[in-house]
Protein backbone atom coordinates (compact mmCIF):
# COMPACT_ATOMS: atom_id res chain seq x y z
CA UNK A 1 0.00 0.00 0.00
CA UNK A 2 2.72 2.44 0.98
CA UNK A 3 4.64 1.60 -2.20
CA UNK A 4 1.63 2.58 -4.30
CA UNK A 5 1.08 5.76 -2.31
CA UNK A 6 4.70 6.70 -2.78
CA UNK A 7 4.18 6.20 -6.50
CA UNK A 8 1.36 8.74 -6.58
CA UNK A 9 -1.75 6.60 -6.04
CA UNK A 10 -3.98 8.41 -3.56
CA UNK A 11 -6.96 6.14 -2.85
CA UNK A 12 -5.39 2.78 -2.06
CA UNK A 13 -7.52 0.13 -0.38
CA UNK A 14 -6.52 -3.37 0.65
CA UNK A 15 -8.90 -6.21 -0.20
CA UNK A 16 -8.42 -9.10 2.21
CA UNK A 17 -7.57 -12.64 1.15
CA UNK A 18 -10.44 -14.97 2.03
CA UNK A 19 -10.19 -18.17 4.05
CA UNK A 20 -13.13 -20.52 4.50
CA UNK A 21 -13.49 -20.42 8.27
CA UNK A 22 -16.36 -22.91 8.12
CA UNK A 23 -14.15 -25.53 6.51
CA UNK A 24 -10.99 -24.65 8.41
CA UNK A 25 -12.26 -24.71 11.97
CA UNK A 26 -11.06 -26.07 15.34
CA UNK A 27 -14.03 -28.46 15.38
CA UNK A 28 -12.29 -30.46 12.64
CA UNK A 29 -9.80 -31.82 15.17
CA UNK A 30 -9.79 -35.60 14.76
CA UNK A 31 -8.67 -37.84 17.61
CA UNK A 32 -8.62 -40.89 15.35
CA UNK A 33 -6.28 -39.12 12.96
CA UNK A 34 -4.01 -38.15 15.84
CA UNK A 35 -4.01 -41.77 16.96
CA UNK A 36 -2.88 -42.75 13.46
CA UNK A 37 0.04 -40.38 13.99
CA UNK A 38 0.89 -42.20 17.21
CA UNK A 39 -0.40 -39.43 19.47
CA UNK A 40 -2.50 -40.28 22.49
CA UNK A 41 -4.18 -38.13 25.13
CA UNK A 42 -2.23 -34.94 25.70
CA UNK A 43 0.42 -35.81 23.13
CA UNK A 44 1.90 -33.12 20.90
CA UNK A 45 1.99 -32.74 17.12
CA UNK A 46 3.89 -30.07 15.23
CA UNK A 47 2.67 -29.74 11.66
CA UNK A 48 3.93 -28.33 8.38
CA UNK A 49 1.67 -27.90 5.34
CA UNK A 50 3.04 -26.97 1.95
CA UNK A 51 5.43 -27.94 -0.79
CA UNK A 52 8.35 -30.01 0.48
CA UNK A 53 11.15 -28.33 -1.40
CA UNK A 54 14.45 -26.59 -0.70
CA UNK A 55 13.10 -23.07 -1.20
CA UNK A 56 10.80 -23.54 1.81
CA UNK A 57 13.68 -23.30 4.32
CA UNK A 58 12.72 -26.68 5.77
CA UNK A 59 15.95 -27.35 7.70
CA UNK A 60 14.89 -24.58 10.06
CA UNK A 61 11.62 -26.38 10.83
CA UNK A 62 13.61 -29.55 11.51
CA UNK A 63 15.96 -27.68 13.87
CA UNK A 64 13.01 -26.10 15.69
CA UNK A 65 11.30 -29.47 16.08
CA UNK A 66 14.42 -31.19 17.40
CA UNK A 67 14.76 -28.40 19.95
CA UNK A 68 11.15 -28.62 21.13
CA UNK A 69 11.47 -32.41 21.17
CA UNK A 70 13.91 -32.00 24.04
CA UNK A 71 10.95 -30.72 26.05
CA UNK A 72 8.40 -33.20 24.70
CA UNK A 73 10.31 -36.33 23.67
CA UNK A 74 7.18 -38.04 22.34
CA UNK A 75 6.24 -35.14 20.07
CA UNK A 76 5.61 -36.00 16.44
CA UNK A 77 6.25 -33.89 13.34
CA UNK A 78 3.55 -34.25 10.70
CA UNK A 79 4.24 -33.17 7.11
CA UNK A 80 1.36 -32.52 4.73
CA UNK A 81 2.36 -32.03 1.11
CA UNK A 82 4.89 -33.38 -1.34
CA UNK A 83 7.89 -32.26 -3.33
CA UNK A 84 11.45 -33.05 -4.39
CA UNK A 85 12.90 -32.75 -0.87
CA UNK A 86 10.55 -35.29 0.67
CA UNK A 87 12.62 -38.41 -0.01
CA UNK A 88 15.79 -37.08 1.61
CA UNK A 89 13.87 -35.50 4.48
CA UNK A 90 12.19 -38.84 5.21
CA UNK A 91 15.50 -40.71 4.94
CA UNK A 92 17.25 -38.34 7.35
CA UNK A 93 14.31 -38.23 9.78
CA UNK A 94 12.65 -41.66 9.96
CA UNK A 95 10.45 -40.57 12.87
CA UNK A 96 8.68 -37.91 10.80
CA UNK A 97 5.16 -38.60 9.53
CA UNK A 98 4.45 -37.84 5.87
CA UNK A 99 0.79 -37.63 4.87
CA UNK A 100 1.13 -36.56 1.26
CA UNK A 101 -1.05 -33.94 -0.41
CA UNK A 102 -4.40 -33.39 1.32
CA UNK A 103 -7.32 -31.32 0.08
CA UNK A 104 -10.76 -30.20 1.21
CA UNK A 105 -12.13 -31.71 4.39
CA UNK A 106 -9.11 -34.00 4.77
CA UNK A 107 -6.78 -31.00 4.75
CA UNK A 108 -8.97 -29.22 7.29
CA UNK A 109 -8.80 -32.26 9.60
CA UNK A 110 -5.02 -32.41 9.32
CA UNK A 111 -4.65 -28.73 10.15
CA UNK A 112 -6.98 -28.82 13.16
CA UNK A 113 -5.40 -32.00 14.50
CA UNK A 114 -2.02 -30.33 14.92
CA UNK A 115 -0.90 -28.44 18.03
CA UNK A 116 1.66 -26.07 16.52
CA UNK A 117 2.06 -24.95 12.90
CA UNK A 118 5.68 -24.37 11.87
CA UNK A 119 6.02 -22.38 8.66
CA UNK A 120 9.69 -21.54 8.03
CA UNK A 121 9.38 -20.34 4.42
CA UNK A 122 10.79 -16.96 3.42
CA UNK A 123 9.89 -17.37 -0.27
CA UNK A 124 6.09 -17.04 -0.25
CA UNK A 125 4.25 -14.38 -2.20
CA UNK A 126 1.57 -14.60 0.50
CA UNK A 127 1.32 -17.97 2.26
CA UNK A 128 -2.38 -18.82 2.49
CA UNK A 129 -1.61 -21.88 4.63
CA UNK A 130 -0.89 -19.45 7.47
CA UNK A 131 -4.51 -18.27 7.36
CA UNK A 132 -5.78 -21.84 7.14
CA UNK A 133 -3.76 -22.86 10.21
CA UNK A 134 -5.00 -19.84 12.15
CA UNK A 135 -8.62 -20.50 11.16
CA UNK A 136 -8.12 -24.09 12.38
CA UNK A 137 -7.21 -22.81 15.83
CA UNK A 138 -3.55 -23.80 15.64
CA UNK A 139 -0.91 -21.48 17.06
CA UNK A 140 1.47 -20.51 14.27
CA UNK A 141 5.16 -19.64 14.06
CA UNK A 142 6.08 -17.86 10.82
CA UNK A 143 8.30 -15.11 9.49
CA UNK A 144 6.97 -11.57 9.65
CA UNK A 145 5.98 -10.99 6.05
CA UNK A 146 3.20 -11.96 3.66
CA UNK A 147 0.15 -13.40 5.39
CA UNK A 148 1.83 -13.34 8.80
CA UNK A 149 2.57 -9.62 8.56
CA UNK A 150 -0.97 -8.84 7.44
CA UNK A 151 -2.90 -11.03 9.87
CA UNK A 152 -0.78 -12.66 12.57
CA UNK A 153 -0.56 -10.50 15.68
CA UNK A 154 2.70 -11.44 17.35
CA UNK A 155 2.14 -12.68 20.89
CA UNK A 156 -1.64 -12.77 20.44
CA UNK A 157 -2.54 -15.10 17.56
CA UNK A 158 0.89 -16.67 17.12
CA UNK A 159 4.52 -15.70 16.66
CA UNK A 160 5.74 -13.54 13.77
CA UNK A 161 9.54 -13.56 13.83
CA UNK A 162 12.48 -11.99 12.00
CA UNK A 163 15.35 -14.43 12.53
CA UNK A 164 15.99 -18.17 12.52
CA UNK A 165 16.88 -18.11 16.20
CA UNK A 166 13.66 -16.29 17.06
CA UNK A 167 11.73 -18.91 15.08
CA UNK A 168 13.24 -21.71 17.16
CA UNK A 169 12.74 -19.83 20.43
CA UNK A 170 9.08 -19.18 19.62
CA UNK A 171 8.50 -22.84 18.76
CA UNK A 172 10.05 -23.91 22.06
CA UNK A 173 8.13 -21.32 24.08
CA UNK A 174 4.78 -22.38 22.61
CA UNK A 175 5.60 -26.03 23.19
CA UNK A 176 6.38 -25.36 26.85
CA UNK A 177 3.31 -23.24 27.58
CA UNK A 178 0.15 -25.19 26.77
CA UNK A 179 -2.18 -22.46 28.04
CA UNK A 180 -0.52 -19.74 25.96
CA UNK A 181 -0.51 -21.91 22.85
CA UNK A 182 -4.19 -22.71 23.26
CA UNK A 183 -5.11 -19.06 23.88
CA UNK A 184 -3.26 -18.06 20.73
CA UNK A 185 -5.00 -20.75 18.71
CA UNK A 186 -8.42 -19.67 19.96
CA UNK A 187 -7.68 -16.00 19.25
CA UNK A 188 -6.39 -16.87 15.78
CA UNK A 189 -9.53 -18.81 14.87
CA UNK A 190 -11.71 -15.95 16.04
CA UNK A 191 -9.69 -13.41 14.06
CA UNK A 192 -10.01 -15.43 10.85
CA UNK A 193 -13.81 -15.45 10.93
CA UNK A 194 -13.83 -11.95 9.46
CA UNK A 195 -12.05 -13.37 6.39
CA UNK A 196 -14.87 -15.73 5.47
CA UNK A 197 -15.45 -15.51 1.69
CA UNK A 198 -18.92 -13.98 2.21
CA UNK A 199 -17.39 -11.10 4.16
CA UNK A 200 -14.64 -10.54 1.60
CA UNK A 201 -17.21 -10.51 -1.22
CA UNK A 202 -19.26 -7.91 0.66
CA UNK A 203 -16.16 -5.75 1.08
CA UNK A 204 -15.41 -6.07 -2.64
CA UNK A 205 -18.97 -5.16 -3.57
CA UNK A 206 -18.80 -2.10 -1.33
CA UNK A 207 -15.54 -1.10 -2.98
CA UNK A 208 -17.06 -1.43 -6.47
CA UNK A 209 -20.14 0.54 -5.44
CA UNK A 210 -17.92 3.27 -4.06
CA UNK A 211 -15.96 3.43 -7.30
CA UNK A 212 -19.19 3.50 -9.32
CA UNK A 213 -20.64 6.29 -7.19
CA UNK A 214 -17.45 8.32 -7.44
CA UNK A 215 -17.37 7.87 -11.20
CA UNK A 216 -21.01 8.96 -11.44
CA UNK A 217 -20.23 12.13 -9.54
CA UNK A 218 -17.28 12.78 -11.82
CA UNK A 219 -19.41 12.35 -14.96
CA UNK A 220 -22.12 14.66 -13.61
CA UNK A 221 -19.60 17.31 -12.59
CA UNK A 222 -17.81 17.06 -15.94
CA UNK A 223 -21.09 17.57 -17.79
Amino acid sequence: QQFLRNDGFERVQLLARAVDSQQFDPSRRDCALRADWGIEGEGFAAIYVGRIASEKNLPLAVRAFRKLQQIRPKARFVWVGDGPAREKLAHDNPDFIFCGVQRGDALARHFASGDLFLFPSRSETFGNVTLEAMASGVATVAFDYGAAREYLRNGHTGAAVDTDEAFIQAAVALTEDDALRQRMGTAAAQAMKKLHPDNVVCDFEALLLGISAARGRYVVNAA
